[in-house]
């Protein structure tokens, strides 16, 4: 069984073209205002919520039925691609994952469509652990929730 694997998952928004990747780009500190299963975040280290490196987020959240805790730097931002990376550690995470990057891509499609693009990349402290579905799962769920929230702002 492989220790590493790349998990994605792309969802169909509604919200206009760039109003998503603004969002999660320029208000991390909203996530607990919109999505459900995230408790509570906080600025663990730095000034800016969205420095590259600089800031670390602490966040509590609930995957599989479980509320976790994680911290997490960004580790780019590609405003042209509308990309983001994120580099998630500590918590439960470090008990289960010697690495988890996450990138978040909004995608203009050519039929006119915006979707969301997660990508989960993770290396397993050993072969009993379980690929991070959950966390897919999570970010399928807050998606949607930003969406429907975009729409009404």
């Amino acid at each position: 069984m492989a220790l590493s694997g790349k998990l994605s998952i792309e969802i169909v928004i509604h919200a206009p073209a760039g109003k998503f990747f603004n969002f999660v780009s320029k208000s991390l500190h909203q996530y607990q205002n919109v999505c459900e299963r995230v408790h509570h975040t906080k600025l663990h280290q730095g000034e800016d919520w969205h420095s590259i490196g600089d800031s670390i987020k602490h966040w509590t959240y609930v995957v599989d039925g479980k509320v976790k805790t994680c911290k997490e730097t960004i580790e780019s931002i590609d405003e042209k691609n509308k990309t983001m990376k994120f580099n998630l550690f500590d918590g439960e995470i470090s008990q289960q994952y010697k690495v988890l990057k996450l990138t978040m891509q909004e995608i203009d499609n050519s039929n006119g469509s915006v979707s969301a693009k997660w990508t989960l990349e993770y290396e397993k402290i050993n072969d009993n652990v379980e690929a991070p579905y959950g966390y897919m799962e999570l970010f399928d769920k807050n998606t949607k929730e930003m969406d429907a929230h975009l729409l009404k702002a």
